[in-house]
């Protein structure tokens, strides 16, 4: 089992021990460091100011979301930070959902199947510079042409020649479709939310995927890094309530009502009659109730929280269960080092 950093994106300010964090993550053995973005920080830009000071580990976002960027500026991020950092990159994309891609990005969200397949083509055409880049579309049409066009594009190179032709894609996935088409076309896939418990169910989706016609991989060297909360102690009562107001965001408050990505998954787990109320009571601003009505049994499905013995079985069950990364939310150094004891 390998361990990765999970830094997130930023709060209302950057946040002031990433770079403790990452330098603890690194002499620890980690594997790799994750970033995010939402609607605030980015995921490039961190991992390039944090990357210069590591040598060895792995660089990710997790995940940089597809509509804040024309696939060839994607390529063009990747290839120039997997240069500076000596071929560490992994690139994790997402699509995130629709409030965002139509609210902050001004794009449309439908098909985002359709759209993942065309986006990580172009893409890879970028890295490896055989051709000039095309795409006949519809998506993300290469050379642009048509109505509102001056009809002088033309399919180019890249200039800069990568240091790999093939960097490592990563997709945040939560559905089925979705699973399965990482399974089809990435190196990994990227589980927010992810229960041993439902392991079959996973592996139903990503066979489906492995299974197709052209799949990149086989189950025996696909990665699977799930970010998890994983916490040391001996309160697990409090421990896990102290949770329950991000669940509750996440839960009742992302997206749409009618359409909320993260809500599905704890559909899926078998807490249906949970989302509904706690939707309900975040979306009528009783925030704090919302978190009230969450059990612990839900919190347990995608954390691991207890004492030491605890999170050593915890930790194979989720290898078990076909994990190959967890990725932690460093909260400090020290539970950092505690973490990376464990698992070693």
């Amino acid at each position: 089992m390998k361990l990765g950093l999970q830094l997130g994106y930023w709060g209302a300010q950057p946040p002031t021990d990433d770079a403790d964090l990452v330098a603890a993550a690194e002499a620890a053995g980690f594997d790799a460091v994750f970033t995010a973005e939402a609607y605030g920080s980015d995921a490039f830009t961190p991992l390039a100011w944090w990357g210069r000071r590591t040598s060895g580990i792995r660089l990710g976002t997790s995940v940089a979301q597809m509509s804040a960027r024309a696939p060839t500026a994607t390529a063009m991020a990747a290839l120039t930070l997997d240069h500076l950092s000596g071929g560490r990159l992994i690139l994790g994309l997402g699509v995130s959902g629709p409030q965002v891609v139509e609210g902050w990005y001004g794009a449309t969200f439908p098909k985002p199947l359709a759209r993942t397949r065309e986006y990580i083509d172009i893409v890879r055409q970028v890295w490896a510079r055989a051709d000039p880049v095309s795409s006949s579309g519809p998506h993300y049409p290469l050379p642009h042409q048509g109505i509102g066009t001056t009809g002088h594009g033309r399919a180019m190179k890249s200039i800069v020649h990568p240091l790999r032709t093939d960097i490592p894609i990563m997709l945040g996935a939560e559905g089925p479709r979705n699973v399965a088409l990482a399974a089809e076309i990435c190196d990994g896939w990227l589980p927010i939310f992810f229960t041993p418990r439902l392991a079959p169910m996973y592996k139903s989706w990503l066979d489906e995927g492995f299974s197709r016609p052209g799949a990149r991989r086989a189950r025996s060297d696909f990665e699977i890094c799930a970010t998890a909360n994983v916490v040391v102690t001996e309160d697990r009562s409090a421990t896990l309530a102290s949770m329950k107001p991000a669940l509750a965001l996440y839960l009742g408050g992302m997206g749409a009502e009618d359409n909320n990505f993260h809500a599905e998954v704890y559909r899926r787990m078998g807490h249906t009659a949970v989302v509904e109320t706690v939707t309900r009571l975040f979306r009528a601003g009783r925030k704090g109730e919302a978190a009230q009505e969450i059990p612990d049994e839900l919190v347990d499905d995608a954390a691991i929280v207890g004492d030491p013995g605890h999170i050593r079985d915890q930790i194979v069950a989720w290898e078990r269960a076909g994990v190959t990364m967890m990725v932690l939310r460093g909260r400090s150094v020290t539970q950092l080092r505690e973490l990376a004891a464990l698992v070693a």
